[in-house]
Parts: C-alpha cells; sequence; structure tokens
C-alpha cells in the first residue's frame, strides 16, 4: 500500500438519527470525508455509534447507509484495515457488516501498537461509575435471551421505537452531557488518569461517545483523546506514525 501513512480514527456519526435534518446530506458528508482520506489511509477506526441504530435479523437489516457502506467496502476490498468498534447505538452488529464489508467489529476494546505507539480504544460508554439504570440496559442488550425475544418483534415496530427514544435521549443530552464537565467531574479523566498509572507502556487512550472534544495528559507518556462527533464537531484523529493530531472538518 504505497503511500498510505496514515491512521484515521472516527466517533459518533450517528448516521440514520431522527433529530438529523438532512440525513442524506449527513450521510454524504462522511462519505465525501472517506473518499478524501482514502488515498493515505492505511487504518481506518470507528469507535462506535457510527449508525444511530442498528438491528441484525436473521434474514432482515435496517434501509438505508447504501453509500456509506459501499464506500467502507470500496476501502476495505483496496486493501484499508477497517476496525468498527460497537456503541451503546450500534451495538447489534453480528455477522452481516464484518461479511458484507470486510470489517472486524470488536465489542469492547482493543490495545495495539500503531507504528511503535500504543493505543487503547473504546467507545467508551463502559467508562467510569455507570448509573444502576444505564448498566442494566448495557446488561439487557447483550443477553442473548433477550436478544431472541427482541428479534421476534416486527421490525415494523422496533425500529420506530429505537428512533423515537434515540432521539428523547439526546434532547434530554444536549447542553448537559455533550459539554466538558471538568477535571474533576468529567468520568472519563480520572479513569483514564488511573488506567496509565497501571498501564504505562499505553501512549493514547482514544475513546467516544462523550461528543466532546478533547486532549488531555493523563500520564508522563499518556494522552486522552476524546473524538469528538458528526454532529457538531465534525471531527476526527489522525496519526502519521510520529504525532497524533484531533482535527475538524473544515467547511
Amino acid at each position: 500500500m504505497a503511500g498510505r501513512d496514515l491512521t484515521y480514527f472516527i466517533s459518533d456519526l450517528h448516521l440514520g438519527a431522527g433529530y438529523i435534518a438532512d440525513q442524506r446530506a449527513h450521510e454524504m458528508k462522511v462519505v465525501e470525508w472517506l473518499r478524501e482520506i482514502a488515498p493515505r489511509c492505511r487504518r481506518l477506526f470507528l469507535l462506535g455509534d457510527v449508525i444511530d441504530y442498528w438491528y441484525e435479523y436473521r434474514y432482515v437489516v435496517p434501509k438505508g447507509f447504501v453509500r456509506f457502506f459501499g464506500q467502507l467496502a470500496a476501502m476495505a476490498d483496496d486493501g484499508i484495515e477497517i476496525t468498527w468498534f460497537t456503541g451503546n447505538h450500534d451495538i447489534w452488529i453480528f455477522d452481516y457488516l464484518p461479511q458484507e464489508l470486510g470489517i472486524r467489529v470488536i465489542d469492547g476494546s482493543l490495545t495495539t501498537q500503531i507504528d511503535g505507539a500504543c493505543f487503547y480504544m473504546a467507545h467508551g460508554d463502559a467508562i467510569g461509575s455507570l448509573k444502576p439504570g444505564f448498566r442494566f440496559m448495557r446488561w439487557l442488550f447483550r443477553n442473548k435471551v433477550a436478544q431472541c425475544l427482541f428479534s421476534a418483534v416486527h421490525p415494523g415496530l422496533t425500529i420506530p421505537f429505537a428512533h423515537r427514544w434515540s432521539s428523547s435521549s439526546r434532547k434530554g443530552a444536549t447542553g448537559k452531557y455533550d459539554s466538558y464537565l471538568g477535571d474533576d467531574r468529567e468520568p472519563m479523566v480520572p479513569w483514564a488518569t488511573q488506567y496509565a498509572s497501571e498501564h504505562p507502556e499505553v501512549n493514547y487512550i482514544l475513546l467516544g461517545h462523550r461528543h466532546i472534544l478533547l486532549d488531555h495528559e493523563v500520564g508522563e507518556q499518556c494522552r486522552l483523546i476524546v473524538l469528538g462527533d458528526w454532529i457538531r464537531h465534525f471531527s476526527y484523529a489522525v496519526w502519521d506514525g510520529k504525532a497524533l493530531q484531533l482535527k475538524e472538518l473544515a467547511e
């Protein structure tokens, strides 16, 4: 892959979200960015909540996202390594997307070496002290029995319900949970600081979920990067083998 020397990280695209006014324009903005980075992209990490809602039935998948999926497939076919971390919105990815797109899907975290640096990556919804209700929902969404019961309900009922729930949740979070809370209240900072002290080999901790842009030192040789989103920030991180930069898409 001559000329491909960059690694990209992106999170919280929320494609298909009901609260996004022009969903086609939103998808095309992502696709155009992917096309732009493709010539130099060696690896692409999608850190969760890429799609606002996704559930794979045995013989049925949700409609939409054709251009986005097509671009990922083209990049994977061209030899670009693509890794997709499931978030709390796109948790129900099973075997369809990996088989169709040729990507690796991870439910959880990954620690890996990239060009001599050590990266820890996860969506971030399991970071810090979780409220009991949210902890229960995380367990329920991963429970095989609950998944079987959910899949028995017709998609015409489950998909509209999921989109209404997402829109309601987003409306309640706006301005409250998508801004930096400060070092003493931001749950990811003390967690990352502790993790860095216990894993001194890690140079970068990359997370999504919080919809904030954050580049914060959490150890002598470790930085916490929170990737923002593609709702307000249109942001991403890029690693060139020597430095990691957090960027926003130029208008």
